[in-house]
């Protein structure tokens, strides 16, 4: 049983991949931080479901959160990504789509069977929480497309891996309601 789970959903799966080192260092306001302490959390959406967003905060980092105004031709979404990394981690959308593509699936463009993946992404504020270039690619959401599974980890994993609020430890969560 997922327990209380997002992907009690029908057809809702969710896969992660981060990279957090043993030894860490959190950077402060005279010296850099060091090693890896970042990822990305995929939900995958079945065909047809509806989604929407609210975008809230004074500096938020999203990527085609705009196509979910239910003013616009799109309707939903094949998957959405929450990436550490902010603005840089936008990058990790680019390998879930391109892993969609591969099986077929986004917005049928013609009748060679040409689609556009839908996959609006929003980011956290992550980078000093370790060093600074190490955040988020392509790569890292390629492979948490490829982690998606309906049972799956919560907690310092994925996009949670480096969330902070203040000097308090962030993580990914999920619930759901029948």
């Amino acid at each position: 049983s997922a327990g209380n789970r997002i992907s009690e959903v029908a057809g809702i799966t969710v896969g992660h991949h981060h990279r957090l080192d043993d030894d860490v260092v959190l950077a402060t306001a005279t010296e850099p931080g060091s090693g890896w302490a970042t990822g990305v959390t995929v939900v995958r959406l079945p065909q047809g479901a509806t989604t929407a967003v609210d975008v809230r905060g004074g500096g938020p980092g999203t990527r085609e959160t705009d196509l979910l105004d239910p003013v616009n031709t799109v309707r939903g979404a094949d998957a959405i990504v929450l990436a550490g990394g902010s603005a840089y981690g936008l990058a990790a959308a680019d390998g879930v789509m391109l892993g969609l593509e591969a099986t077929g699936t986004g917005l049928p463009m013609d009748r060679q069977g040409h689609v556009v993946p839908i996959v609006p992404a929003a980011v956290i504020f992550d980078l000093p929480v370790g060093r600074w270039e190490n955040r988020p690619t392509a790569e890292f959401g390629a492979k948490a497309l490829a982690d998606a599974r309906e049972v799956f980890s919560i907690g310092t994993v994925g996009a949670g891996v480096g969330a902070r609020a203040g000097a308090l430890k962030g993580g990914v969560g999920t619930a759901s309601i029948t």
